[in-house]
């Protein structure tokens, strides 16, 4: 009788090589693998509404999170320095897992939110934040991001005016844009620059 070894399965990899050399465990992510530099390179690169819009470039998040950034401050000018920060990263654990469109997310579930969720986490402890946004600061970006969304779908992803309404957040009179998609380098700098300088107000060394 012939006794067959049980082969032994490997583990996958879950982890994310990135260009510091940093390996960012997506299963257990530690704030000491985040760098600034890496959010940026990523977001820069990672396109809004996968890449449906018009113009010659993405629309990419970084130049979404900092638009959103801007617009917390205009709905809110007292808004801290702090939670300025975690307005612009909202989005950051795309840099590492894509921007997910909302139906897709909608069908992934619990199981993408916990990976989000922890990616966040980690974020947020390496540059001094607290690990999860408070309700009433996560209500304000989650507004910032829609209206922001209204006109990103109106001039950019081929929206009628009425559907947008129905779908995103109407913009208020004291905010109006107009989008026009920077390229990745410029896109990476301008949230670089925006990372910086609140960063400087914080007090940050």
């Amino acid at each position: 009788m012939t006794v067959r070894k049980k082969q032994s399965v490997k583990a996958p990899r879950v982890w994310q090589r990135m260009l510091s050399g940093r390996r960012l465990d997506l299963a257990h992510p530690s704030p000491m693998d985040v760098e600034i530099e890496d959010i940026a390179h990523g977001l820069a690169r990672v396109a809004r509404w996968n890449g449906q819009t018009k113009g010659e470039n993405a629309f990419s998040v970084a130049e979404h999170s900092v638009i959103v950034e801007r617009i917390c401050r205009k709905l809110d000018p007292t808004m801290s320095a702090k939670h300025s920060l975690m307005a612009l990263l909202h989005d950051s654990p795309e840099y590492v897992i894509g921007d997910m469109i909302s139906p897709f997310k909608a069908l992934l579930g619990e199981g993408y939110k916990d990976i989000e969720g922890r990616l966040q986490e980690a974020i947020h402890i390496r540059f001094g934040l607290p690990p999860v946004t408070p309700a009433r600061l996560k209500k304000k970006i989650k507004k910032a991001d829609l209206i922001c969304a209204w006109f990103e779908a109106t001039q950019l992803a081929g929206f009628e005016e009425a559907e947008a309404n129905k779908l995103f957040v109407v913009p208020p009179e004291n905010v109006r844009l107009k989008l026009s998609p920077k390229s990745v380098p410029e896109a990476q700098a301008a949230f670089l620059d925006r990372f910086n300088k609140i960063m400087t107000e914080i007090g940050a060394p």
